[in-house]
């Protein structure tokens, strides 16, 4: 990640990354910063929200340069935290609340529901039509 002209590598705790890999992140200009101590789910957030990312994003386009690759991220943050079901939220994304499930028949029989395209197709959000 850069933010005013520095970089950071958030990083877990494993033994893999020897201290030899710090310096040589640190030369180039990176500042390596580990995960919290015993906070197992603090890297398990970021890996599944990567995993996510890859899976319904990345997976599926050709991203062409730096300044593609920004756009796409920011339309799939967009997406993810204001349109997304997620199971653990109640089928509600991050941003949004789940609206009143509909128990009229006759509401049901005339349901116009709408899908919008994001990023040329790759991403689908549905919403009800008024």
């Amino acid at each position: 990640m850069r933010a005013a002209g520095r970089a950071f590598l958030l990083r877990d705790r494993d033994g893999k990354f020897p201290a030899l890999m710090d310096e040589v992140l640190a030369e180039a200009g990176i500042k390596t910063v580990p995960t919290g101590i015993r906070m197992p789910r603090m890297n398990a957030i970021m890996e599944r929200w990567v995993q996510s990312c890859r899976h319904e994003l990345l997976d599926r386009c050709l991203v062409w340069n730096e300044r593609h690759l920004r756009h796409a991220l920011r339309e799939y943050e967009r997406f993810y935290n204001q349109h997304r079901a997620h199971q653990a939220l109640n089928q509600a994304a991050p941003l949004r609340t789940v609206l009143d499930p509909i128990t009229d028949p006759k509401r049901v029989d005339d349901l116009n529901i709408r899908r919008g395209d994001r990023l040329g197709g790759v991403l689908h959000e549905y919403s009800y039509a008024a």
